[in-house]
Formats: C-alpha cells, structure tokens, sequence
C-alpha cells in the first residue's frame, strides 16, 4: 500500500497568534508547511515577523525564529487566500456569562470572500454547541453561491476545539 503524502491544503491561514494560534501556526510551519499567521495586533505581526514571540512558551520563540528564517511562517494583519483556515481566536464571556463569539463571527466575515471550492476551516476557539453552524450561517449570509450542506459541500468545516490551558 502506498500512502499519498501530497496534502491539497498546502497554504494554511492561522487566524489569532495567542497561545494557541502561534504555536499551532510554528509547529505546522516546521512541518514545511505554509503558515501565514493573521493578528488584528500589528506589533504582534511585527514582532513574530522578527523571529520573537509575545507570549512566554519554552522553546517557541527559537522555533518562530527558525520558521519565519525558513518563510515557512509570515504573519499578516490581513486575511489571504489560502487552501484551509484555522480560527484560534479568543471567545471570552460577556458580563451575563454569555460567550462572546463576535471574534469568531469577525474572523468569519474576513475569510468568507477568499473561500474556493474545496478550502477546510477549523473552528480551534473553545466555544459552545452550536458556534460551528452559527460559523456556516455566517458564512452563507456572504457567500450564497457556495454549497455547505448535504453531499458534495464546497467548503468544509470542522471543530477542533482546543485542550489546553493558557
């Protein structure tokens, strides 16, 4: 048996470089992978485009350096298209202990003109049952044309959520 080791998501977009999204993004990175990591903080753009890291992860800040030297990992403010998007953004509670998905929904809004036939999105935020058909609705409202449901979908969505503390 041979295995087919060409990936058709050869450009992934990790969207939020905080505690998770950044070393989901370098680590894919040092795979060979091409990362290009998006921040709506453009000092932390800047900085993880230098190499460094704004977080404190033992050993991520010499693997950021050695993947940003590779160019296998570039950080943007700005959505690009890409084959796959991972969403790593933060869902924090308002004040009647109501998740605020209004980070996932922007990030959503941002990759939905780029979406082509066949693109992954991983919905990474910790958030509640629900959010990912929330995520296709948002998704349908900007791009009617594409198929989410049933057989022979155009875009693929799934939810990995996160399993870790920060």
């Amino acid at each position: 048996m041979q295995c087919d080791t060409e990936s058709k998501y050869n450009t992934i977009v990790m969207m939020g470089l905080g505690y998770i999204g950044l070393p989901t993004a370098a680590l894919l990175a040092s795979k060979g992978v091409n990362v290009i990591g998006v921040d709506i903080n453009p000092a932390t753009v800047d900085l993880i485009n230098c190499g460094k890291i704004h977080i404190v992860e033992t050993g991520l800040e010499s693997l950021v350096k050695e993947v940003v030297s590779s160019g296998n990992l570039k950080a943007t403010t700005t959505t690009p298209p890409a084959d796959a998007y991972i969403i790593a953004v933060p869902t924090p509670f308002k004040d009647d202990h109501e998740p605020d998905l209004s980070y996932i929904q922007s990030a959503t809004k941002s990759l939905a003109p780029l979406l082509r036939k066949g693109n992954l999105i991983i919905l990474e935020s910790t958030s509640p049952v629900g959010t990912t058909e929330k995520l296709a609705a948002w998704i349908a409202e900007e791009r009617p044309d594409l198929k989410l449901t049933g057989d022979n979908q155009d875009i693929h969505i799934a939810y990995c959520p996160e399993r870790v503390l920060p």
